[in-house]
């Protein structure tokens, strides 16, 4: 192979591997909706047994979040989820979310469906 076509497909795999990484911001963007879209939803916030209103609840996520951002740990909003919005590193207890009207839910599933209504364009992100 000449040095040209070596570059070449070089410069191609590179560039293949640059659109396969999720971007940063758009993950940026997702992780900030899910956590206002709970700040605004009206529903309360269950942790290591106290429940919470939504103003708390986002505090509390935004605090998570932060931690887990300087860490390179929330990458995706889905890996958010897994290791912030979903569980309590601290007693290992899954946290709840109680909206006005429906059936209390754990929250990882509240907020991977309100992450598939954000992508879906259902939910204002």
């Amino acid at each position: 192979m000449t040095f040209v076509r070596i570059m070449m497909i070089a410069l191609l795999v590179a560039c293949g591997f640059a659109r396969a990484a999720p971007p940063q911001q758009q993950a940026e963007r997702e992780i900030e909706a899910l956590i206002a879209g709970l700040g605004g939803s009206g529903c309360e916030f269950e942790r290591n047994g106290s429940w919470y209103d939504a103003a708390q609840a986002e505090e509390h996520l935004r605090t998570k979040y932060e931690w887990l951002r300087k860490r390179g740990m929330a990458d995706s909003a889905e890996k958010f989820i897994e290791r912030g919005a979903s569980q309590s590193s601290v007693s290992g207890k899954n946290y709840q979310v109680r909206c006005p009207g429906k059936p209390v839910t754990e929250s990882g599933i509240w907020f991977r469906a309100l992450l598939t209504r954000q992508r879906a364009g259902s939910e204002p992100r």
